[in-house]
């Protein structure tokens, strides 16, 4: 198909728990998906996600279903956790330098929390 853009999947790991964070989680790293973000969906499936990069900022707005959020530094570690944010909500952290937003309640499930160190890994 002529102009289709194949979106690359990555697994993110949350190695001090031990779990599995997503396995089908997209990069936003260019202006215009960074901009676009979760904007056009209905929602996030199990194992779905947006890692955001940079980004030290998010915003829920025209959004229509709850997200969780883990701002990380540069070394991957979990510097913020925002379980549940809402439609038409702000979260940032200044240490912050990507985002993670990954389906509601993925935060309470794997008990990841401030401190986690997350492993990013390329499908295929």
């Amino acid at each position: 198909m002529r102009g289709a853009q194949t979106v690359e999947k990555i697994s993110v790991r949350n190695t001090t728990r031990g779990c599995l964070l997503g396995d089908a989680i997209e990069r936003a790293d260019t202006s215009k998906s960074r901009r676009t973000g979760l904007l056009e969906r209905t929602g996030l499936a199990k194992g779905e996600g947006l890692w955001i990069i940079p980004c030290e900022a998010i915003h829920t707005f025209f959004m229509r279903f709850d997200i969780d959020v883990l701002f990380l530094d540069r070394k991957k570690r979990v510097v913020k956790a925002v379980p549940r944010l809402r439609p038409w909500r702000l979260a940032f952290s200044w240490r912050g330098r990507t985002v993670l937003e990954l389906p509601a309640g993925t935060i309470e499930e794997t008990g990841t929390a401030p401190g986690d160190v997350l492993e990013v890994m390329q499908q295929g």
